[in-house]
């Protein structure tokens, strides 16, 4: 029995009828979901405390399940059309049964120039759309996981190679092509020189987020996060590495930050109300002329004005001299989070080696963030939704029927592999084995 649970002898009659309608009521429910595919966990943990990382959020008009959330990756695996391929819908399938609540797609051009490498996805033809239509749909088939996807342009961080193909730009012998940015500044003294971006130019690119939203929307994304870290377009206008500019979008932070907040404003007009919209943004340059930390919290202040619902901290990306980078010890970003939110009062996503449950737990429980993103952490354990749950004494784990036998309560095995957070319960195969 649940330790806050009466026994039977302290309830009244009228007591034990509503705990006999509610236990009535609770086996409706999970017949239900059987019957659509899913088994619920139960765990075995004795747990008092309820898991913060497992409770439902709200943003804007989607409630998520819980607060893991799979970061977006670059795979630079698309064809030279910009679509997706199997490859993708291999990764993002597994990704969308790993028990996090949401997952956002990779950074994704929102124009033939605005990629990073000549296989990084697009949304900017209809082909492309059509493509990210059909991933979605059929993800949706086997997982409840909201999907969302972060729309982006590379800026003077495209035409280069992938990292697999040792990075660097790609001549035009090569399939190269011109780069553009706040200042005709390279990224490296090896790297193209971009051109400056004039007004005209700036307005065709909002306008090219604008109409990648529109996309989104129509493929059946629940979210869209704009990518304004690590070096990229929007980013480089915000920080004073990249921006030399003298007009009234270089100089002072207002102008550095007002190209970003155009595109975030024109974006947030043509997005759903009701359907998110979030920016991943620097909280630092690790550079001692960068971005601060204190531009950062500003940033984030004008986003929320403007119906930004959520941004992601992170950091980096806008150069590789002078860096001065903390160790990287686990969450070494999440006081970032933990000040954004604090003094803008926006919804935070923390990255930044996020590893086990119990961290990401005691993050989310701390006020320190409202979601936490994972990345490689993911790569590396595809179930860590599964086993946070399970590790945490969560009972809000959905496993699919296909994979329901290798719960912990039906798997011999599964304590023997990760530990005693749960103690499984013998549980007889299809097949009438234990396995």
């Amino acid at each position: 029995m649940h330790p806050l649970q009466p026994s039977p002898g302290t309830l009244p009659r009228e007591g034990h009828l509503r705990e006999r309608h509610a236990a009535r009521c609770r086996a409706a429910v999970t017949r239900a979901l059987r019957k659509r595919g899913y088994f619920i966990l139960t765990s075995t943990s004795t747990q008092s405390r309820a898991s913060a990382l497992f409770t439902s959020y709200p943003l804007a008009g989607l409630r998520l399940s819980n607060r893991i959330v799979v970061s977006p990756m670059c795979q630079y695996s698309a064809g030279q059309d910009g679509a997706v391929r199997p490859w993708h819908a291999m990764h993002y399938g597994s990704c969308a049964i790993s028990g996090a609540a949401l997952v956002i797609v990779e950074a994704t051009a929102v124009s033939a120039d605005g990629r990073i490498t000549p296989n990084c996805l697009g949304l900017y033809d209809g082909a492309q759309e059509a493509a990210l239509t059909k991933l979605v749909a059929d993800i949706r088939t086997y997982s409840t996981a909201a999907l969302g996807i972060q729309l982006s342009h590379a800026g003077r961080k495209g035409s280069i190679r992938a990292s697999w193909q040792g990075g660097g730009s790609l001549a035009d012998s090569e399939g190269g092509w011109p780069t553009v940015a706040p200042s005709a500044l390279p990224l490296h003294a090896d790297w193209r020189v971009p051109a400056a971006l004039d007004t005209l130019g700036m307005r065709r690119i909002r306008d090219f987020f604008v109409e990648a939203a529109q996309r989104a929307d129509r493929c059946g994304f629940d979210l869209v996060e704009l990518h304004a870290a690590h070096g990229y377009l929007l980013h480089s206008f915000v920080s004073p590495l990249s921006n030399t500019r003298t007009d009234a979008y270089g100089g002072s932070l207002d102008n550095r930050m007002r190209f970003p907040l155009e595109v975030a404003a024109a974006v947030r007009d043509a997005w759903p109300a009701g359907k998110p919209l979030g920016m991943r943004i620097n909280s630092t340059d690790w550079h001692p002329e960068g971005l601060t930390l204190d531009e950062a919290v500003v940033f984030g202040q004008r986003l929320k004005s403007i119906g930004i619902d959520y941004v992601t901290t992170s950091a980096g990306g806008a150069g590789l001299e002078r860096l001065q980078m903390p160790p990287l010890v686990p969450g070494y970003m999440v006081g970032f989070a933990e000040r954004v939110r604090r003094d803008t009062e926006v919804a935070v996503m923390a990255v930044g080696l996020i590893l086990t449950p119990q961290q990401a737990d005691s993050i989310v429980a701390a006020g320190q963030a409202d979601l936490v993103g994972l990345a490689r952490g993911v790569i590396d354990n595809p179930r860590w939704g599964w086993h946070a749950a399970n590790a945490l004494g969560a009972d809000a784990r959905l496993y699919p029927r296909q994979y329901a036998q290798a719960r912990p309560d039906r798997w011999p095995g599964y304590a023997r592999i990760h530990g005693d957070d749960v103690a499984p319960t013998p549980g007889a195969g299809a097949d009438g084995t234990t396995r």
